[in-house]
This record gives structure tokens, sequence and C-alpha cells, in this order.
């Protein structure tokens, strides 16, 4: 204290001797420092803080909401980058202007939503640094070489998303049109990295794979190349094409039932039947990539699936059952509705096949939601012998979901091809052996699904599992490969008997693309705390325990609660996007279709749906 006291003395003069303010002050703030420092080198070191809350809101919730709403944008921003370039690349391949019109109009949107995306990125960062720094200085001495390659990447794709969007009109012609093509793809391989990167640090968590010697490199790669990070990956690319594509139907959908005029129906009947086939285009697989994911899960740790798939989480796998069978039936709906109104003369063609499909789809639905163990009381119980339904509880396994849904995945891969077909009259001199093969390929596949689901039952779990559920993804598989470049061939040369007319869909499917939307925003949601309770009361799996006051599984109506919150907040953020992206539309002549006239009532059919569709599939 002597010590400080002579130091104190000879601060004070030599403020008094100086003249300058600025000296002064910055000697002051050194003083002021000294008695801490003092104090500090006398006092124990302090605990390093490992958590941090809000009281009354909680530092759990509010993670919550702005990791879903940052993950909800970025697939936005992933999908639809890849639903505009597939869009541009038709419409540069076929000739037909209004596939690149929509792209850039799409692509428009780019802007304003990676800026929000990267605010909502940053606010995350700093929310998590806050929260849990114990948890975020672990991840960051593993994972610090992949956060530079990220940084470099977000470098990489801003640069390339700015010349892409600001490029478009300067390079239409010739080798500058190859060249901004060649821009739209490195703007969606940059797009991928960034979405694989920040996957490994989210797959370390649930699946973690640690090595405690070897360089900075080698370590960050071990954690990285976990045993769930390429399920997640590819899980991810395909929701999030489906994002992106029923985002921009919804957007369409929108658009049309607010339309003034022809030409405004026209066109956004047409984007919305776009946005609803690439939605469509990635449903279909996407419960393929889901039971990979649930596969590896397991096989890394059986009880971390137990949780998922028996135990209390398994809850979730009903609501994803009825949200997923709305989305089909919505996605169908919308097929059947474009077969009956925009293709004059096919409403009693296809009244029988339509309603076939849809008994179909509701029994699969119904079996799907059925639930393994009910909830009943005692009495209840009793009735039954147990808590399984002595009739209905065969449907509540693996074995029964996995069969219906292969089947409603047919049925709407049908619906696909009907409409596909529809209007037209093949000419091909095989056309008849053609689609004898095709409509025995059909039912021969279904059988098997049915009969593999069947014996699924009589097994062994392992080989139902390893053996029997995946030859029924691959017979599914192998329709879809069969038919679809066979129904290509005929329609190359089929004749046009009825005109495709545009802008003639009832309001209802402009409600059906809106609920498609919101559907897929709420399975995101309910996946999303699916997969971070399965690590129960672990911030890393097995590996750093939660100690805070937080470490239990939210209820199931709680965490409801929050998914139906982060869809609302989702779905405005994304219509105040739109909103700000098309101020500029107004008072404009043309709506996305180019100039006045280009998209006519009797838009033939080979213009506007198989041919151009053929090549979309392509």
């Amino acid at each position: 204290m002597r010590h400080q006291g002579g130091l104190i003395q000879r601060v004070i003069q030599t403020i008094r001797g100086s003249r300058g303010i600025l000296a002064g002050l910055m000697v002051a703030a050194g003083l002021f420092a000294l008695p801490s420092f003092g104090l500090a080198a006398d006092a124990a070191p302090a605990v390093a803080t490992e958590y941090r809350d809000i009281p009354g809101i909680g530092s759990r919730n509010i993670v919550w909401v702005i990791a879903q709403l940052h993950l909800l944008l970025a697939g936005f921003v992933l999908g639809v980058p890849i639903f505009a370039w597939l869009c541009e690349v038709v419409g540069w391949k076929s000739g037909e202007k209004r596939y690149d019109k929509l792209a850039k109009e799409f692509t428009k949107l780019l802007t304003s939503s990676y800026a929000t995306t990267a605010l909502f990125g940053g606010i995350l960062l700093f929310l998590l640094i806050a929260f849990y720094p114990k948890l975020m200085n672990y991840l960051t001495d593993i994972f610090f070489p992949s956060f530079i390659f990220y940084c470099i990447l977000f470098l990489l794709e801003t640069a390339t998303l700015y010349l892409y969007w600001y490029g478009w009109d300067a390079m239409q012609d010739g080798g500058k049109k190859t060249f901004h093509i060649f821009l739209g793809f490195l703007l969606n391989l940059f797009a991928f990295f960034i979405m694989i990167v920040p996957n490994s640090w989210a797959t370390f968590q649930a699946s973690p794979v640690v090595i405690a010697e070897g360089t900075d490199l080698q370590r960050a790669w071990a954690a990285t190349w976990n045993p769930t990070w390429w399920p997640v990956n590819i899980h991810r690319l395909i929701a999030n094409v489906v994002l992106g594509g029923y985002i921009c139907g919804a957007y369409a959908g929108i658009r049309y039932l607010a339309a003034r005029n022809a030409e405004e129906r026209d066109h956004y009947d047409w984007m919305g039947y776009v946005g609803n086939f690439i939605g469509v285009f990635g449903l279909l697989p996407l419960p393929f990539a889901g039971y990979w994911l649930m596969r590896e899960i397991y096989q890394y740790n059986q009880q971390m699936g137990i949780t998922l798939m028996g135990g209390f989480l398994s809850w979730l796998f009903i609501l994803q059952a009825m949200l997923i069978g709305v989305l089909f039936l919505g996605s169908n709906y919308y097929f059947w509705l474009g077969i009956t109104h925009r293709i004059p003369g096919s409403e009693g063609q296809y009244k029988k096949p339509i309603m076939a499909m849809l008994v179909i789809l509701l029994l699969c639905l119904g079996v799907w939601m059925t639930p393994h163990s009910l909830v009943a009381s005692l009495e209840e119980a009793r009735k039954m012998g147990g808590t399984h339904h002595p009739l209905l509880g065969v449907f509540g396994v693996m074995s029964a979901k996995m069969t219906v849904a292969n089947l409603m995945i047919l049925v709407t891969f049908m619906s696909f091809i009907m409409y596909w077909r529809a209007g037209k009259q093949e000419t091909a001199t095989w056309a008849k052996v053609a689609r004898a093969v095709m409509g025995a390929v059909l039912v021969i596949a279904a059988l098997a699904v049915i009969v593999l689901g069947v014996w699924g039952y009589f097994v062994p779990a392992i080989i139902r599992i390893n053996y029997f559920s995946t030859s029924q993804v691959l017979i599914v598989l192998f329709v879809m490969l069969t038919i679809t470049p066979l129904t290509a061939l005929l329609l190359k040369s089929a004749r046009t008997t009825t005109e495709m007319v545009w802008g003639r869909m009832p309001p209802r499917a402009g409600y059906a693309l809106v609920l498609n939307a919101v559907m897929v925003i709420l399975l995101m949601t309910l996946m999303g705390y699916a997969r971070s309770s399965s690590r129960v009361h672990w911030h890393i799996y097995g590996v750093m325990r939660d100690s805070s006051q937080y470490a239990f599984s939210p209820a199931l109506g709680y965490a409801a609660a929050f998914m139906a919150l982060n869809t609302f907040l989702f779905c405005m953020l994304v219509a105040f996007i739109f909103w700000v992206a098309t101020m500029g539309d107004k008072g404009k002549a043309g709506y996305g279709g180019g100039a006045k006239g280009e998209l006519p009532h009797g838009m033939p059919a080979m213009a506007g749906g198989s041919q151009s569709l053929s090549k979309l599939k392509g």
C-alpha cells in the first residue's frame, strides 16, 4: 500500500505538471487500473464462468428461437439458389426467357435474405459465447481450423452472389451467359460447403469423435468426420431444396390470389407449378435420407436411437407423420387441380384414378400416424390387455410405417407422371409396350413393398433394418429411375391433344401452396428439437455434461409452443423479405413474365408443360 501511495503522489505531480488534457486523462485511466491490479495480484484467480442466464426469459429459450430462425433462413438462402440456378439452366437450354426471368426474380430475394441470415448468425454467435462460454471454448479449441475455412468460404460466397446478381443483365449474350451459369454453379458450390462445415459442429455434439493427440488440423478433421456428419449433410441439402421450392410456391400462390389481371394470373400460376414441382422433386427422396440418418444414429449409440424412436421423443414422429401426410396430400391435391383445371376435357378421364390415389394416401396416413403405445387410462388399458391395441398395435411398428411411407411416395410419383402425360397422345410405335412395362414395374414394385413390410413382422429386427427396409427403398428408387426416362422418351414424340391453359386454377390451389410451405417449416422446427433433445443432459454426448439449470428435455407441449412460435416468426420474416424485394415491382407493366403477351392464356402444353418439364428434370 505504501508503494501504491508513492505512485499516486508521483502521478498527481505528473498531472499538475502537464498542461495537456489528453495526457492527464490517460494517466488518470492508468491510476484507476492500479488498485484493481494490485488487489488482483493478492487475490485468488477468479473461477471461469460456465453459464449465464437472463431471468424470466431463459438463455436456452432465446438461443432456441434465434438458432431455429437462423437455420430456417439459412435453409432458404441455400435452397433458393439451387431453385434459381436450375431454372436459369432450363431457360438457357430451351431458349424460354420466362425461366430466366423466374430465376432472376428469386435471385433478387437473396440479397435481402442473405443479409438477414448473416444478421441472425451473428446474433446467435454472440449469444452462444455469452451464455455458454465453457462449451464454446471447448468447440473452438477443436474446430478452430474449420472456423478459418468457414470465414474464407463466406467471403467467396458473398463475392460470387454479388457478381451473379448484379451481372445478370450484363451477361446475357454468348460466352458471357455461359460464365454467368458458371457463377451460379460456384454460388451453389460455396453454399454447399458453407452448409456442411457448421453441420460438423452440430453433429459432433450428437456423435463426437475426439482425438487427444495430433495437430490442430488432424483433431479438427477427426471431429468433423463423425458418424452422422454426411447423413445430416444429405438430409439438410434435400430439405433445403424442398424448403426453397415450397416457399417459392407459396410466394407464387399469394401473388396469384392477389393478381389483378390475366397476365399476372398466368405468370404466378406457372410459377406456383414450378415451385410445387421442385418441392415434390425433393420431397420424394427426403424420407430415404431421414431413414439413413436414423440408422447411423442407432449404429453410433443405440440408447440415443431408442430415446428418439422409442422414448418420450417417439411421439414427435407421430406429429411428423401427420405433417408429412398433410404435405403429401397438399402436393398431390395441387397436381390433381392442375389436371382438372389447366387441361380442359380431362376432368372425367382422371376422376377415378384420383379418387383411388386419395383413398390410398388416407389409408397410408392413418397407418403412419398410429402410435406404438396408446395413452390410455388404467381402465382402458385393462380392457385392451395392455397399452398396445389388439388390432391397431400392429400398425405402430416401423415395418408398417416404412411400408406405407414408400407407398405414399409411389402414389405421389404417379400423380406427377399422370399430370405430365395429361393432354398428350403417344405416337411412338413402341408406346403400347412401354406402357405395359411401366404398369408392370409399378404393380410388381407396390406388391414387393407390401410383401417385405408384412414379412418384416416375422424376422429379427437386424434383418428387417439392414435388408428389408433397404430393399423397399431401392425398389421405389428403381421405379422412379425406370418410369421417368421412359415417360420422357414417350412424350418427346407425343402429339398434344389438349393445350394447357394457365391462370384458371381456383383460389384453393393458392391456399394449398401456402399450406405446403407452412408444413415444411413446422417439420424443420420439429426435427430440430428432436435432434437437439436426443442428447438429453449432454452438451456433447458422452463428453461434456450439461450442468446448467436447463439440463433436461423440455416437455412436448412446451416444445410444440416454440415450434409454432418459430414457424410464425419465420413466416413473418420471409413475408417482410418478399415485401421489401418486390417493392420496386409496383408500377411496372410486366410481372416477371417479361413483355406483355409473353404468357398468353392458351399457352401450348409443349411450351409450358411436358417438354420444358422434361428438361427441368434432366
